[in-house]
């Protein structure tokens, strides 16, 4: 039995991100929506600092918040750690599976930087371990008393983040990265601070001291931080999706501009959680969406190359595809990492060519994700020479 092991495993390391990042955003929305709930305690209690009645599945629940500890620690007490720490655990180890094994197809782009796997790898996880470093640091800071200014400090910071990789790595990869490096940064949020301090709290109780407030007013403001990155984390997931935004010469500025349209789509619902109401928000989160959309379209048609109808000719097309794709998308390949054409697509008779343009379209021309790696050198003239093909029906 010939099984894809690399194909079932990368499914499977998916599946459980796709589970564990559920359950860890459930739980962080859940909690900060709880938090600006939260009352005036009716009967107070030593240390209570707000109530909250609620009605879910047919039942009533009675939360209690105690802004630093109740006196005495409860029988049980439920931690709220491993869905960051699994859904950490599987995103590196699905960036991993791709983006390392398969750093000359996916991670690196010689275009732009002619890295062995071995580099390439470094200095991904050097962006990972040095974004986590600069945004602790940060925090540490007494700048990191002011939460907008942070925030602010942070968001600049990955901006710059975003243009490095861009420029060193495949478009698909550089997004990926950025999220892994907010993600890795909310992850060790959790293991490196929050969990910590709440242990230092319960082992103060137990010991029958008084715990240290700070210790709860840090793993808040940490925490604060985690739901703000979120929306943004969400749209660098699925980003691949969508090559208008990865795949256009100014792509920093857009993943820039739609981390900015999370923040702010975020800030609206922790206010309206608040009872505040913000509508200029939401019109300015719309609006912004727009102008984005508006600037990758302008963007991405004056960075086409020019070709005449008369050079887009199909046997142009063809021989540019013999030269390019059909080492893999063919019925025999003849490259070495495939035994069969990669989803079915054989693009080695002119019959084919012409029933998969739409596909060629999108992977090639606008996505310039096809040849994987561009580990055969395809240029933007040829590029564009398909593209003018198939804008102009694509007929042989």
């Amino acid at each position: 039995m010939d099984i894809d092991i690399t194909a079932w495993l990368n499914l499977a390391i998916r599946w459980l991100h796709f589970i564990t990042g559920i359950a860890w955003i459930g739980s962080s929305f859940y909690f900060v929506w709880l938090d600006n709930h939260l009352e005036e305690p009716r009967e107070k209690k030593k240390g209570m600092s707000g109530e909250l009645w609620s009605v879910h599945g047919g039942g009533f629940y009675h939360k209690q918040k105690y802004a630093v500890a109740p006196e005495q620690m409860p029988d049980n007490l439920h931690w709220f750690k491993w869905e960051a720490y699994f859904t950490w655990m599987s995103g590196f180890a699905l960036l991993a599976v791709i983006y390392y094994l398969g750093a000359d197809l996916f991670l690196i782009d010689k275009s732009k930087m002619d890295l062995t796997q071995l580099e390439a790898i470094g200095i991904s996880l050097a962006f990972l371990v040095g974004g986590w470093i600069f945004y602790d640091g940060l925090c540490r800071s007494p700048i990191g008393q002011n939460n907008k200014l942070t925030g602010i400090i942070w968001f600049l910071s990955l901006v710059g983040a975003a243009y490095a990789l861009t420029h060193i790595f495949s478009d698909r990869a550089a997004f990926i990265h950025i999220g892994a490096i907010v993600g890795t940064s909310m992850a060790a949020n959790v293991f490196m601070v929050i969990i910590p301090n709440q242990r230092k709290v319960v082992a103060a109780l137990t010991a029958g001291e008084a715990p240290d407030p700070r210790l709860g007013q840090i793993g808040k403001q940490r925490s604060l931080h985690n739901n703000y990155m979120t929306l943004p984390v969400l749209f660098l997931m699925i980003s691949n999706h969508y090559p208008m935004t990865f795949s256009n010469p100014y792509n920093w500025l857009i993943v820039a501009g739609i981390g900015l349209v999370g923040v702010m789509v975020r800030h609206f619902f922790n206010l309206r959680h608040k009872g505040k109401s913000s509508p200029g928000l939401v019109a300015g989160a719309v609006l912004l969406f727009i102008l984005i959309a508006m600037f990758a379209a302008d963007m991405e048609k004056r960075g086409r190359v020019n070709v005449s109808a008369t050079d887009a000719s199909f046997a142009r097309v063809q021989a540019i595809i013999g030269k390019h794709c059909t080492s893999c998308h063919a019925a025999a390949p003849s490259h070495e990492s495939f035994d069969e054409a990669p989803g079915g697509v054989m693009l080695d008779r002119a019959d084919l060519i012409e029933l998969y343009a739409p596909r060629i379209m999108e992977q090639t021309v606008k996505a310039d994700i096809m040849p994987l790696g561009n580990e055969t050198g395809m240029t933007d003239e040829e590029r564009a020479l398909i593209g003018k093909w198939i804008e102009d029906g694509a007929k042989r």
